[in-house]
């Protein structure tokens, strides 16, 4: 829905400092829109680039008011909170945007194309994209995708938000540098809002979701030399369901591991251990190899997340995986992703 010459604000109170901000991060680092305003209170006036280590000099400012002196024509809702919903000063910001005759690309569980307040603001030619919504005509998987000539990379990970959207975007650029046809995929709110296009996971029924990675996968897969499949959750958390549909669905030739280098427990779980990484690799290709394909898939090299560490301590963290693994490992935001390419391309 976004058109090229559209000015974007994002929306994105606490999620800068805090840990709701993936979203609006993520369109920060790899949206090729106009990005004008970044609202978000808590951090108005300071440097994004400081505050992230985005090289995206965008203003942040504190309000919907103060970013419209900037000229938006789209807000994205950036933040994601506990059980999708906002607080009430934050949708009172959004209505404000769309008097003020803003769309919303609105990434959350709750739809507000239909929310009986926003509806009766909207004028022609404004529109909201609910971006979590069930695509239509969708059956159950087949394990149809194993025929395809291309190679199908799945991000999977030893938690949810370590990093598998921006292992797979950064591999898509550097395999597009190199000349091949790639194509990213993407399976979440932040993915489909960079790219235009995919399927949002978690809002398909469960029954149906392999089916829904399936129909993704079979649409781009004969055009590709390789597809980069977005990997949602983690079969090491309890409370994801994502990554079994993407395996049976993707039936993936080769598995990328994401990591956050250091992390010992699930995030806000903390009795909830992760293993090795040599045993979460046994695990990811023992259930990729059953996953409804029966097709022997390998973990072929470690995306480690180190952005939380100096440059040093990244460093040795790495070469401290690729010894523990004996697979190629780097940081593909921090370091590119050509090493990463490399092993998937061998």
């Amino acid at each position: 829905m976004l058109k090229p010459d559209q000015k974007l604000a994002i929306l994105l109170h606490e999620g800068i400092r805090g840990i709701h901000g993936k979203t609006g991060l993520t369109l920060l680092r790899y949206s090729e829109a106009s990005i004008v305003a970044v609202i978000d209170k808590q951090c108005a006036g300071e440097s994004l680039p400081k505050l992230t280590g985005i090289p995206r000099d965008v203003p942040i400012v504190a309000s919907v008011e103060d970013a419209l002196l900037y000229n938006p024509d789209v807000l994205a809702i950036g933040i994601a909170p506990s059980g999708g919903i906002l607080p009430d000063i934050w949708f009172q910001e959004i209505k404000q945007a769309v008097a003020s005759g803003l769309s919303v690309i609105n990434g959350l569980h709750t739809r507000l194309a239909s929310h009986p307040e926003i509806q009766g603001l909207l004028r022609e030619n404004q529109w909201i994209w609910d971006v979590r919504q069930e695509p239509a005509g969708l059956g159950v998987g087949t394990a149809k995708a194993r025929s395809l000539p291309c190679r199908r990379v799945l991000a999977v990970g030893t938690d949810m938000a370590v990093g598998k959207m921006s292992t797979c975007l950064e591999l898509h650029r550097a395999s597009l540098r190199r000349g091949l046809r790639s194509q990213f995929l993407a399976t979440g709110q932040a993915g489909i809002m960079i790219s235009g296009d995919g399927i949002p996971l978690d809002a398909v029924r469960v029954d149906f979701a392999a089916g829904a990675v399936e129909q993704l996968v079979m649409r781009f897969g004969e055009d590709y030399d390789i597809l980069y499949i977005e990997g949602q959750g983690s079969l090491l958390h309890p409370g994801s369901t994502a990554t079994l549909p993407l395996l049976r669905g993707s039936q993936p030739t080769h598995l990328i591991l994401v990591h956050r280098a250091g992390q010992t427990h699930i995030r806000n779980l903390p009795h909830v251990q992760i293993p090795s990484l040599s045993e979460a690799i046994k695990l990811y290709e023992m259930v990729g190899s059953a996953g409804g394909a029966f097709e022997k898939v390998k973990v072929v090299a470690i995306a480690l997340n180190t952005g939380h560490l100096d440059e040093v301590a990244a460093r040795n963290a790495i070469e401290q995986v690729k010894i523990e693994t004996g697979l190629a490992c780097t940081d593909v935001v921090r370091f590119g992703g050509d090493l990463l390419v490399d092993a998937v391309m061998e």
